[in-house]
């Protein structure tokens, strides 16, 4: 006979976090399943091992489980890197808003839970989300792009000392919010490749990811780690971008190149994947990032930068439909 604790920790594993925390009555096992995105006999396979599962609790005598509509088709692209420090957070806001002014009705989550920057980087700081029918509204951040990140829910400064369930049902909660009429989520994954990330491949299903690595060889390293894990869980690469490119000098003008050069291109040649551009180690990047203005929104050199980036990944993603 198994308890339920134990049935409850199965049913996550076996569900990819899917299905409900189930609730007995009477006798009566009840849980509700989402099946968005299931086929069917991945989704009978399921519903029949959580009724086998569910009658080995004791008590239970008869097992209810719900399957939920299928989801509205939200594609999911993730933003991540191996390692923190190499811009990735920079480069989502940017990617959000180029995409944003190319057309396309995205949104923008910050899945970095232990430490968010996106409402900071968006000017997004003093909104707090409401919610309706158990689900978070986004608030708005640069251009009215909708989007929601752990700095809304908590108090500035404050750590959250959670473990990784705590993480990934936060996660879930702003992954599954109500996005209107948003059909494209830009996820803005934490550095690294542990429960985040488990999580939003397994149960969030990316349609592509987008890695961001500086030219250092010690980056380009972690940015193969980050690469081997979505490969493994079957999600498409985009493209490579190589962040911190070239310094200007604001006196001579002569470039440098204090992180090394070529470097993120070289490694995307080498892994088969497509090289999606580079972006300066600039000031006024830095500048109008700490002010909550990103430079895709306005105009210039850096502004272009960013938006060929996102001409690219639009078109992967046509071309992905």
């Amino acid at each position: 006979m198994t308890d339920i604790a134990d049935f409850t920790a199965r049913l996550t594993a076996l569900t990819d976090g899917r299905a409900s925390t189930p609730r007995i009555k009477d006798g009566v096992m009840t849980i509700a399943l989402d099946v968005g995105g299931l086929s069917p006999d991945r989704r009978d396979g399921l519903v029949a091992a959580i009724r086998e599962g569910g009658l080995t609790v004791p008590g239970v005598t008869d097992v209810r489980i719900a399957q939920t509509a299928e989801r509205k088709s939200l594609r999911i692209i993730a933003v991540a890197s191996g390692k923190g420090g190499v811009g990735k957070s920079t480069l989502s806001a940017n990617l959000a808003v180029a995409l944003h002014r190319l057309g396309h009705r995205v949104g923008l989550v910050d899945a970095d839970i232990y430490g968010p920057s996106q409402a900071r980087l968006m000017g997004s700081e003093d909104q707090k989300p409401q919610a309706r029918d158990k689900k978070m509204i986004p608030v708005t951040g640069t251009l009215g792009i909708p989007m929601l990140s752990m700095a809304h829910l908590v108090e500035p400064g404050k750590a959250l000392a959670w473990r990784g369930p705590m993480v990934g049902n936060a996660l879930s909660q702003l992954i599954d919010a109500d996005w209107g009429e948003t059909d494209l989520l830009v996820v803005d994954m934490p550095p690294g490749t542990g429960d985040i990330q488990l999580t939003m491949v397994q149960k969030h299903k990316p349609v592509g990811a987008v890695i961001v690595s500086t030219p250092q060889d010690l980056a380009l390293i972690d940015a193969t780690r980050a690469v081997s894990l979505f490969t493994q869980a079957g999600v498409p690469m985009i493209g490579l971008v190589e962040n911190m490119a070239g310094y200007a000098c604001p006196h001579c003008g002569e470039i440098s190149d204090p992180f090394g050069t070529g470097g993120a291109e070289a490694a995307a040649g080498d892994m088969g994947m497509p090289f999606l551009g580079r972006i300066p180690l600039a000031i006024d990047i830095r500048c109008q990032s700490d002010a909550g203005a990103p430079p895709a929104a306005g105009e210039g050199v850096h502004a272009d930068a960013f938006r060929a980036i996102a001409q690219k990944v639009a078109a992967w993603l046509d071309g992905a439909v």
